[in-house]
């Protein structure tokens, strides 16, 4: 049984090659959203649509009012489109198990299931991927948010070097609705005959610094930059709503964490290391390879406790009332000591 992903799933609609049944669900809305508006205005054509395309909220109906219009025939083409938005919202979904025995098969039902998924022991989780498309997508990390971003770049026939795509995931994150909608406003805000996004142009439209921003923290810290690093954290301290220390003790951890990894990967290539990561592209594995030349993995372990410590102290564990400022001073202090 083919398992597919949000890719897969497109190359066959590009492709024509339309299921009867789709149930898209997962904690990211933004593939679920893509999927179900390509195949609304895909599937069949602006003059087709009037007749042969139905929209179901899950909360307003029931299943036997689905499946009484998926039985349907189209009128006068050769398909028809129903899609179910708030899949989650729907009552006795089992009961759909009869219809996907036989599915009409001119008929290309889709159900938006939004933040959360299916039960995969179910019967009816079986029978939606027999004879159709069951796809779960699942919250980016933050490591996969680049190789998105780039995606999604060449989509739209741009192009952005590595400090404007981290400067991309550091001010937004991974919203994905709004990642798109963001790089949407860049493409218009972008001189014309001109397809290469800046660091300048994501600082004066997103509202980021070029300069002092965790992406250049981390670099500091992969080059043990004190000097650097000390810059930026001295402008954290006067940007503290720009810049707040969870978002930075997150980053920090999570590539601490993927450093630590890279010590037990076996092969320490760039491939090897991404491969071993699970990262679809060697993207940013240099910094990596980088940070371990300048830590020992004993003190990897020892940043990650104090982290751990810093977020604690943070969030005024035990009645601490340091400072953010401060508690960010003394976690560089002991890194890069």
């Amino acid at each position: 049984m083919a398992k597919y992903t949000y890719e897969s799933v497109m190359s066959e609609l590009k492709g024509g090659n339309f299921k009867p049944v789709y149930y898209l669900m997962g904690e990211e809305g933004y593939f679920t959203d893509r999927i179900t508006d390509y195949i609304m205005e895909n599937a069949l054509s602006e003059f087709e649509r009037d007749f042969n395309l139905t929209v179901y909220y899950g909360l307003d109906t029931d299943i036997d009012t689905i499946v009484t219009a998926a039985k349907r025939f189209p009128m006068m083409v050769e398909r028809q489109v129903i899609i179910v938005k708030e899949a989650q919202m729907l009552k006795n979904l089992d009961s759909l198990q009869y219809y996907l025995q036989a599915p009409q098969p001119t008929t290309v039902l889709v159900f938006a299931h939004k933040n959360g998924s299916l039960d995969k022991r179910k019967k009816i989780a079986s029978e939606l991927e027999r004879c159709g498309v069951v796809l779960e997508s699942k919250k980016m990390r933050d490591d996969q948010l680049p190789a998105f971003i780039t995606g999604y770049l060449r989509e739209k026939g741009l192009v952005a070097d590595n400090k404007s795509i981290l400067m991309m995931r550091e001010s937004i994150g991974a919203d994905l609705s709004r990642l798109a909608g963001e790089i949407d406003k860049l493409s218009i805000a972008l001189p014309q005959g001109t397809a290469a996004i800046t660091p300048e142009l994501v600082e004066e439209h997103i509202g980021i610094s070029k300069e002092y921003n965790n992406f250049e923290l981390q670099n500091a810290l992969v080059n043990k930059d004190i000097l650097k690093a000390n810059k930026i954290i001295q402008y954290f301290a006067r940007n503290p709503k720009k810049n707040p220390i969870q978002m930075t003790l997150a980053l920090l951890f999570s590539f601490f964490s993927n450093l630590m990894m890279c010590y037990y990967a076996p092969e320490k290539s760039e491939r090897g290391v991404a491969e071993f990561l699970g990262l679809r592209s060697s993207w940013g594995v240099g910094d990596y390879l980088k940070a371990m030349r300048n830590y020992r993995a004993v003190h990897v372990m020892e940043i990650l406790h104090l982290i751990r410590l810093a977020d604690a102290q943070s969030k005024g564990a035990e009645g601490a009332q340091t400072a953010d400022s401060e508690i960010m001073r003394e976690l560089l202090y002991k890194i890069l000591h």
